[in-house]
């Protein structure tokens, strides 16, 4: 996919900086804002090790938005087979994030038609995302790619 000089690619070893900064700026604009649980540093910690074993493996998919060669956006997803439990193929959209500049160039679509083409050749039967009910603009741009509300998770602070 490109659009308004943004591509979106699989990620490669060499894009494991960018892929950190990326999720660095989701954490600190999404969980970092809305749970106080969230370790902000994880992205820096944790990162590059959890991104280079995503990228190697086939039950993940790891997706960059490429804007003249820096990272200005991920994608990472997962799939897990039907279980005993859960009866059919499901796909987890795990993490996305676009810094805020490239937003309007439609790299989220182009983020989201990856996730679900790729969802479907690896044979789920569903996908599904979380989100924090207080970030409404993640759930509208959900919604408008046929997403709808299955769960609700409630939480008390002790």
């Amino acid at each position: 996919m490109s659009d308004q000089g943004v591509i979106v690619r699989r990620a490669r070893t060499e894009d494991i900086p960018g892929l950190v900064a990326s999720s660095a700026g989701l954490f600190a604009e999404d969980g970092g804002t809305r749970d106080p649980a969230i370790n902000v540093n994880w992205p820096r910690e944790h990162g590059a090790e959890s991104f280079a074993a995503a990228i190697e493996d086939p039950t993940r998919l790891v997706l960059v938005v490429d804007h003249g060669g820096q990272v200005v956006g991920h994608l990472l997803g997962s799939v897990t087979g039907p279980t005993d439990k859960r009866l059919v193929s499901s796909a987890t959209l795990i993490s996305m994030y676009v810094l805020p500049a490239h937003r309007r160039a439609r790299a989220g679509a182009g983020l989201m038609g990856e996730f679900l083409a790729w969802a479907k050749g690896a044979g789920a039967e569903q996908v599904e995302v979380t989100a924090y009910a207080a970030n409404t603009d993640a759930i509208r741009f959900y919604e408008r790619n046929g997403f709808g509300p299955q769960l609700l998770t409630l939480r008390r602070t002790l």
